[in-house]
């Protein structure tokens, strides 16, 4: 839980993630297991297995959902380009960090133009779009040219504040459990391996990837020895779901299609041999790293499993025992016989 609050307190919208990469690759560092970088600033992970010949590939993303300033409008507040699936009522009232391409760093609040109830007639009705709402930025501007003045342009990254809390009762909230808390899982799970000098049967890859709101940050590094490739990420919860912040969500389906029928049926028969609370669910406005991988042509079992997230792409909460079972399974899950 503490790894997981250092996580979603480093800002890594997607196309901005170097220092939150930089923090695993030091974390992986202080275990002594090797890393390399692929060329889209992902970061590769590979503990060595008693075969060598079949491989398994691990991934969970650490790039977030975040902004870029569209416009710097003429009353100094800024316009914003959404990075990732979301909707802007879901960031409305938001306190947020403006980035600027020589590194400055500048606080805001994401607001309605029409906000104030005690001049704008319509706040409470007026659509929230790209068109009404705007970042409100900590510093003494009142025109585009003061905002240019302090150095932020079109283009600069926008990150939200986490506001993460961990409570008593074992919950934790915050902006960014997906996928913060699968990429603590697989952190974890690998000092686990490591303390505990686990035996892997096969070579196994965890990719730490960057770029996986936006669609495609699990589709390459794939070693042509690779037989299974589980995404780690988060399970979805709402109205007509089974997942909860209690279980690992097992995902057979997503908006992509049906994942792979027999590693399904190994990681539930894992989750009971072991006594891990576990619940299959179905995911129909969703795809992951392991599905990008599936349409890019590898020929790869894939699979999804990860940590219930209650409010996804929202301000999202999980609980603790979510977390355990997840780490359980994977646990259990790398220390298995393949499929094919």
């Amino acid at each position: 839980m503490n790894l997981l609050v250092d996580l979603v307190s480093i800002p890594s919208p997607s196309g901005n993630t170097n220092e939150v990469i930089t923090y695993v690759e030091n974390f992986l560092a202080d275990l002594q297991v090797k890393t390399r970088r692929n060329r889209k600033g992902g970061l590769i992970a590979t503990l060595e297995g008693r075969d060598t010949n079949h491989h398994r590939l691990l991934t969970a993303h650490v790039d977030t959902l975040g902004a870029m300033v569209k416009e710097i409008k003429s009353n100094g507040r800024l316009r914003l380009d959404l990075i990732g699936g979301f909707k802007f009522n879901s960031i409305e009232g938001e306190y947020c960090q403006i980035e600027t391409s020589s590194g400055k760093k500048f606080t805001g609040t994401i607001l309605m133009h029409q906000t104030s109830v005690h001049v704008y007639k319509d706040a409470g009705k007026a659509e929230r779009n790209q068109a009404n709402m705007e970042v409100r930025i900590d510093e003494k501007v009142h025109n585009a040219e003061d905002v240019k003045a302090l150095g932020i342009e079109v283009g600069d990254f926008v990150s939200f504040d986490p506001r993460v809390e961990v409570t008593p009762s074992g919950f934790i909230k915050s902006r960014h459990l997906d996928d913060k808390a699968s990429v603590a899982i697989l952190l974890q799970l690998i000092k686990q391996i490591k303390t505990d000098k686990v035996e892997l049967p096969y070579t196994t890859h965890f990719l730490i990837s960057n770029n996986e709101e936006i669609g495609y940050g699990g589709n390459s590094n794939i070693t042509p020895e690779t037989v299974e490739y589980l995404a780690v990420d988060m399970g979805a919860m709402g109205d007509g779901q089974s997942t909860d912040e209690y279980t690992v969500s097992i995902c057979v389906k997503d908006g992509t299609g049906p994942y792979h029928y027999e590693l399904r049926k190994k990681l539930v028969r894992l989750a009971e041999e072991n006594n891990i609370q576990y619940k299959l669910d179905i995911y129909p406005f969703y795809g992951s790293d392991a599905s990008a991988a599936i349409r890019s042509g590898h020929d790869i079992v894939h699979g999804l499993i990860g940590p219930g997230i209650d409010s996804s792409h929202a301000f999202e909460r999980t609980h603790k025992d979510s977390i355990e079972n997840t780490g359980k399974l994977l646990y259990y899950y790398v220390q298995s016989k393949l499929v094919l």
